[in-house]
């Protein structure tokens, strides 16, 4: 996947333009409940979605949080009783929710065209459209520190697993996921080659055995919101976290973060509909608004992730509130890309369960 023309970066307009992806009804519902991730992104989401399109429509918008997954949606769907709208998914649970029958399809066609007059299927980056998935950012899992406490920091992932060289507590997410890349990246296996080793019972076993020396000092976290919070109060020297979090510590809360890029798991997040979901044509039409050019342009301004339509980058300049250009910021940009791993969707949406098990059993001794 080529992402040279994600990292365009112009200064925006005094004002975004507000384009008319789509067309409200008055048979629309009235209310919709969006799920996402919380915090910055959440409020990114809050800021380029939800306001302009209550502006533009009048709907009202119940905004939930959760921690992933499709265990809620599932059981939702199951009991017939689906409450809510639409929800911002990982790759991987998108395609196993699909392929489970847990989510409406969607007609791309449907998809309002770029700015650039593009169809949506032409504009949105390769890869990002599924049968019942439509991409909003590229993000990312990194690691981080506070560089005020360790002037001299760490560098690659080895670095991060190096308890003599850089002591002190690590926060990682708690589950199996990303934790086992960065394990074995940790241990110098190639990001080319970390899913080729982890098909394998040997490469599992040597993830585990990586994580096995630094586990009694890790701090699990499980909210996005939870890793910037452990780096300022002290309780990890470094922690993993999604990249916009750390990056919104520094610009929104001046924060002396860095982000080490080395060994970073690079991913898309999507939006879904539940099968069944109430509101369903409202969903689908602030589904077309928000994956809008314009929104996801504004997106970006409020957070350092990287819009899934290539004709929102020209629109991606400065941080909504700081002179920070976000082009750098960005996962996709070429410097933050040397060592980098694209979370393999296929091989945790056939593995996660087994994988999963495994992890909690490993916590658990």
């Amino acid at each position: 996947m080529k992402f040279t023309k994600l990292l365009t970066s112009t200064a925006v307009g005094a004002a975004l333009v507000l384009g008319a992806t789509s067309a409200y009804a008055g048979s629309h519902a009235k209310e919709l409940t969006v799920v996402s991730w919380g915090g910055a992104y959440t409020k990114s989401q809050v800021e380029a979605y939800h306001k302009p399109y209550i502006e533009k429509t009048g709907v009202k918008i119940n905004s939930e949080d959760y921690n992933g997954g499709i265990a809620e949606i599932k059981a939702q769907v199951e009991a017939g009783n689906v409450t809510w709208d639409i929800v911002d998914v990982e790759l991987s649970d998108a395609i196993r929710a699909c392929d489970e029958g847990l989510l409406e399809t969607i007609d791309h066609s449907q998809l309002p065209p770029g700015a650039n007059g593009k169809p949506a299927t032409e504009d949105f980056l390769p890869g990002t459209l599924y049968d019942c998935a439509v991409a909003n950012i590229v993000w990312s899992t990194i690691f981080a520190y506070d560089k005020s406490k360790m002037p001299e920091g760490p560098k690659t992932m080895a670095d991060f697993f190096d308890l003599q060289k850089f002591p002190g507590k690590r926060g990682l997410r708690k589950g199996a996921k990303v934790n086992l890349e960065f394990a074995l990246i940790a241990d110098g296996v190639p990001a080319k080659d970390v899913y080729s080793v982890l098909a394998t019972p040997e490469g599992i076993d040597r993830a585990f055995a990586k994580l096995d020396t630094i586990k009694d000092q890790v701090v699990w976290w499980e909210a996005g919101a939870q890793p910037p919070q452990l780096l300022a109060d002290g309780e990890v020297a470094m922690t993993t976290a999604y990249n916009g979090r750390i990056f919104n510590a520094v610009a929104g809360e001046g924060k002396p973060f860095e982000i080490v890029w080395d060994g970073q798991v690079w991913d898309l997040d999507l939006w879904v509909i539940p099968k069944g979901a109430k509101n369903k044509d409202t969903a689908m039409d602030f589904l077309k608004f928000s994956t809008s050019t314009e929104q996801l342009a504004a997106q970006a301004s409020y957070i350092s992730y990287g819009p899934a339509r290539m004709s929102s980058s020209p629109l991606v300049g400065k941080y909504y509130s700081a002179d920070i250009d976000m082009g750098p910021q960005m996962p996709t940009n070429p410097d933050n890309l040397t060592n980098a791993v694209q979370n393999n969707f296929e091989f945790w949406a056939d593995n996660s369960d087994q994988l999963t098990e495994r992890f909690n059993a490993w916590l658990a001794q």
